[in-house]
């Protein structure tokens, strides 16, 4: 994952403060400086690249942008402490959203990047077995009511 911003310094902040991530190295693109952050257990996929583009406006909605970042936490304790660590830290948030696969929970950083913060589980296979994931539209609870609408508005495979 890249991100663009104007300023580094807010964004670092989140990273390290909020999110715990450490910062790795600062490397060029280019014309561009690049700081990338380590995530608990580091390797590749766990690495996040901040690119500093100070003619760059914030973050904001809309045609070809990217709607948000998720990352992913293991289970629900975690979910909470990271609700809760949000709270204290007096960080603007969605509050914790049930998505029935997953549970959820957003918040912008100051550069107006929305990060997401997700459980792994309960999981897709949450109403279907795994070996028959695909093969229908599932759809959770909350959008069952919509399924018409929904289904008609897919093209097929």
């Amino acid at each position: 994952i890249t991100l663009s911003v104007p300023d580094l310094n807010p964004t670092d902040a989140v990273l390290t403060q909020v999110t715990g991530m450490e910062h790795a190295r600062t490397f060029r693109d280019g014309a561009r400086e690049v700081h990338a952050y380590a995530m608990a257990g580091g390797g590749p996929e766990a690495e996040l690249q901040v690119r500093v583009e100070p003619d760059l406006p914030p973050a904001q909605p809309g045609a070809g942008g990217v709607h948000h970042v998720a990352f992913r936490t293991p289970d629900e304790g975690s979910y909470r402490a990271c609700a809760e660590r949000l709270a204290s830290l007096g960080v603007p948030n969605s509050g914790p959203i049930d998505r029935y696969y997953f549970r959820s929970l957003y918040f912008r950083e100051p550069n107006g990047i929305l990060f997401e913060i997700a459980t792994d589980g309960p999981g897709f296979a949450t109403d279907e077995p795994l070996e028959a994931l695909g093969e229908r539209l599932a759809l959770p609870p909350f959008l069952e009511p919509r399924r018409a609408a929904i289904e008609a508005g897919l093209k097929p495979l």
